[in-house]
């Protein structure tokens, strides 16, 4: 879906100048944007994502009203590499200054990504997010510490559908889970002998690995059914009654394949925090869950390890991310390891399966929508090392630095968090300006 922008001009359409940057804007985003037919500023605009300024004039500070009338944020693209124009700082300072807001990127890339926010503010209005679950938190497995938790809410897919016009269609895990074990062991074989050369697996059984494919064709034919559905999750964990396995093989082929994005825990803000990342930013992603050193015995005793891994300096400044065992869910296409083991957390069954794999060392940056999602938590940090601990639930575990530990404990967002590679808030300050949210810095 490419985002549909409409140029605006101040005194005629045929100015060499503006005529000329229109037709760059077409050539550089092709692939990102359909440029409509230009209309004059203060005229009617027909049906758009938004407009772009391909050309600025001093006119703009005494035309302030009109332009004030216009959809924001502004796109303001008046350089012939793409990008704003130094000589339009000032101009952008003045309408910023008087509360309008503007996109002006410094780079090619960053335009082409704020084309995708655009975009997909567009698609998230005719988008679903399937959710398999019967009764969360009721009768389940750890339902003191699941009954805790907002996704769960009314509430909550309220104001996702509210804000972002995103559907949440509920479908039962426990005939999910029937309808995949009815599924016959030679179709489930036929469809793994396609992908097990690319599937590093290690200690694993064929019938679990039958029983996770099997898993992984009764959620695509629910997808088949309904092109709409951009993101799907399992109460997998809580529910896990219902299933002889888990779903991490199933959302590492659907995200390799189709690109859709996966929700440990049917946790929908998470679904729809790695659906803005995916289709905007577009760097590799994935969620976990975060132990802050600070917390000390209770992140502890529920990883079931002994102490922390060593660091430097400064251990308040560090984070343990994992989650079932390993690091979490990671697609292969974003890991330099990635490998799928037997099960570790005790609450599955014992045929279950797990994701083990790794982002590179670097740069990172954590990403969480907060309620009612027009907010973002950003936290940028590193990833130097990774920690393994025998015998816990913590085979395999990700060492994450932060700049200041002790706010990050005083302002999460929650204990899952998405985890982006490299340094993105100047990106995600860009996009939370197309969906009119505030970026909060820890």
């Amino acid at each position: 879906m490419k985002a549909k922008f409409v140029p605006i001009y101040f005194k005629s359409a045929a100015d060499p100048e503006f005529v000329t940057q229109v037709e760059n804007l077409c050539a550089m985003l092709t692939e990102e944007a359909e440029l409509l037919t230009p209309v004059e500023l203060g005229k009617k605009l027909p049906e758009c994502d938004g407009v772009i300024f391909p050309q600025m004039l001093g006119e703009a500070y005494r035309r302030f009203e009109q332009i004030k009338e216009l959809p924001q944020p502004l796109m303001v693209i008046t350089s012939e590499f793409g990008t704003v124009s130094m000589w339009d700082w000032e101009i952008n300072t003045y309408l910023t200054t008087n509360g309008i807001k503007v996109i002006a990127p410094d780079n090619l890339e960053k335009t082409k990504k704020a084309c995708r926010a655009f975009a997909l503010k567009r698609q998230l209005k005719q988008s679903k997010f399937l959710v398999y679950q019967d009764k969360p938190a009721d009768d389940g497995q750890q339902d003191a510490i699941f009954k805790r938790f907002y996704w769960w809410e009314p509430e909550c897919l309220d104001a996702i559908e509210s804000k972002y016009g995103i559907k949440v269609i509920r479908k039962s895990f426990k005939q999910m889970s029937e309808d995949a074990i009815a599924i016959p062991d030679a179709e489930a074989k036929a469809a793994w002998a396609g992908k097990k050369d690319k599937v590093p697996v290690c200690d694993v059984s064929e019938h679990a690995v039958l029983s996770a494919m099997k898993t992984y064709l009764a959620v695509k034919r629910d997808l088949d059914q309904d092109p709409s559905i951009i993101a799907a999750g399992i109460n997998c964990l809580n529910e896990s009654r219902h299933s002889d396995t888990t779903p991490c093989l199933a959302w590492n082929l659907l995200y390799e394949e189709r690109r859709i994005v996966w929700g440990c825990e049917a946790d929908v803000v998470s679904m729809l925090t790695e659906v803005l990342i995916s289709k905007t930013i577009d760097v590799p992603f994935m969620m976990t869950n975060l132990y802050p050193f600070l917390l000390g015995n209770a992140a502890l005793k529920h990883e079931h390890i002994p102490n922390f891994p060593k660091v430097p300096s400064n251990p308040e400044n560090y984070i343990l991310a994992a989650h079932c065992g390993y690091f979490g869910v990671l697609p292969q296409c974003f890991a330099t390891e990635w490998t799928l083991r037997k099960k570790v957390l005790a609450i599955v069954n014992d045929n279950a399966t797990a994701v083990d794999g790794r982002l590179p060392a670097g740069n990172i940056t954590m990403v969480k929508l907060i309620p009612p999602f027009d907010r973002l938590s950003v936290i940028e940090g590193e990833l130097p090392s990774y920690a393994q601990f025998k015998d816990s639930h913590c085979l395999n575990s990700a060492v994450i630095k932060v700049p200041n530990g002790k706010k990050l404990v005083a302002d999460l967002a929650s204990h899952h968090y998405i985890i982006t590679t490299g340094h993105n808030l100047s990106d995600l300050e860009m996009i939370a300006k197309v969906f009119d949210l505030e970026c909060l810095t820890i």
